[in-house]
């Protein structure tokens, strides 16, 4: 199966990749990123399971992508491979993470403040779609916000649903 850089889009190119290998290994691939962060490029690759990632799985997805990483060549700079869980407290980005955890409690910091000055609240996901979040606040106000609007949509411990912060 060949695999071409479609327009310098590397993230497309190394998810068609690490798919595949990952479910070879019983895991899916939950995101992937492709970051400068100072000088260091980082290919980072979340990867999940039914019941959690353990560090063996991490270890697995590396050793077992590295080598169809180098063949197929697929960044042009020097860059730092990192496989790892997306965590308890990963953050909700594609549709199907919104539709995966329905009903969960999620963490929304706001790109702008709300009308009321709110910039991050605590709330259950009640629905998702067309890019559109409805979520319920735990004082039962139910607010429909677009994804674009948030700069981050975190999963949050139950436990630990703090309402909503000024």
């Amino acid at each position: 199966m060949a695999y071409k850089k479609k327009n310098g889009n590397t993230v497309e190119t190394v998810w068609k990749l690490a798919a595949p290998i990952a479910a070879g290994l019983g895991l899916s691939v939950w995101d992937v990123r492709f970051l400068k962060e100072g000088a260091d490029w980082f290919l980072r690759i979340f990867i999940d399971k039914e019941g959690g990632v353990g560090i063996e799985d991490c270890e697995n997805m590396s050793r077992a992508i590295n080598g169809p990483l180098d063949e197929l060549d697929p960044i042009d700079q020097s860059y730092c491979l990192e496989v790892s869980s997306p965590g308890i407290d990963r953050e909700l980005v594609r549709e199907e993470h919104f539709r995966a955890f329905l009903g969960s409690v999620v963490h929304v910091k706001l790109i702008r403040p709300l009308e009321d000055g709110l910039r991050e609240l605590a709330a259950v996901l009640e629905d998702y779609r067309e890019n559109t979040m409805v979520l319920q606040t735990e004082e039962g106000v139910t607010i429909s916000l677009a994804a674009r609007d948030a700069s981050s949509v975190r999963l949050v411990d139950d436990d630990i649903v703090g309402g909503i912060e000024e």
